[in-house]
């Protein structure tokens, strides 16, 4: 099972808890890109077993539209897990999620037990990681199987194991965001940043969207409907880079497509090309995501 080529929006990934039905049913409505159908922490103990069963039939259910829908199960070597797994196979969701992954052993044993429940081809893996450990191991986690097509930033966890405080601008994270982001680029995994806890707190969460676009990351798990709007436009290119993209991609057909030519003062080489196509790529996707959840 290859990685999946062709981008696919991943701006806004909303965290659901599975046990809430009425929260299940919202998610239908709302204009995020993808899902995290959770079984994990935002389950009680007792609720666990009713929460698999909603999150499986939402994933069988194809009420989603152009939703990404993922199942995050409980962790390795929880009383749950190994149902939870089994469960999630069976309903076939675009990915399962699976946190604390800390080894590339574990990953290829979450893959070999995925084939063994018979998960269908389309449903990939998604890691989350949140311990020193991971971050020390990201690129042989994130490299240790094809079927693993997303890292998760786990960052409360994270923070915890560190001793850490959580501060604007995230400086004692930065360390272990930038390793994982750099394992996920090696590797050609999507990466998602973590959360941002405080849901009143509009212009901190406006500057983490914006500081984890400008370090890289894909898009941004939520765990609010609020963030959702803001988060998306965040992850977009907005239309003058856009404009600009198409300029300079212009510029250099117009002069053949080889060695260096100059756009609005610019020295502008095959990278600055590159990068250009693959904002125009984002811009096109996103517009089509749109569409077909409008239609």
């Amino acid at each position: 099972m290859a990685r999946q080529a062709a981008y696919r929006p991943r701006r806004s990934v909303l965290y659901m808890p599975s046990s809430n039905e009425r929260a299940l049913e919202k998610a239908k409505t709302l204009p995020v890109d993808a899902l995290i159908l959770d079984l994990e922490d935002a389950v009680a103990p007792d609720a666990k077993d009713q929460a698999r069963e909603n999150a499986c039939a939402a994933a069988r259910s194809g009420e989603y539209g152009s939703r990404e829908l993922t199942i995050r199960i409980n962790g390795i070597g929880t009383q749950w897990h190994d149902d939870d797994l089994r469960a999630a196979c069976a309903a076939g969701p675009d990915a399962i999620v699976v946190p604390k992954v800390g080894s590339a052993d574990e990953v290829r044993a979450l893959v070999a037990a995925m084939q063994a429940a018979g998960a269908p081809d389309h449903t990939g893996l998604w890691a989350m990681v949140e311990t020193p450990v991971a971050m020390l191991h990201c690129e042989e986690i994130a490299g240790a199987s094809p079927r693993l097509t997303a890292l998760v930033m786990g960052t409360n966890d994270l923070a915890k194991e560190l001793h850490a405080e959580h501060v604007p601008g995230r400086q004692p994270l930065l360390t272990g965001l930038s390793l994982c982001l750099l394992a996920a680029r090696a590797t050609g995994t999507v990466i998602l940043d973590g959360v941002y806890n405080d849901v009143k707190d509009a212009a901190g969460f406006e500057a983490e969207c914006r500081q984890g676009r400008e370090l890289g990351f894909d898009g941004k798990t939520l765990i609010h409907p609020g963030q959702v709007e803001v988060c998306n436009a965040t992850f977009a290119p907005s239309a003058a880079a856009v404009e600009d993209a198409r300029a300079v991609v212009a510029a250099w057909e117009a002069a053949g497509g080889a060695g260096v030519v100059t756009h609005n003062g610019r020295m502008i080489e095959n990278l600055h090309v590159e990068t250009a196509e693959r904002v125009l790529a984002v811009h096109d996707a996103i517009t089509r995501q749109s569409a077909d959840a409008g239609a």
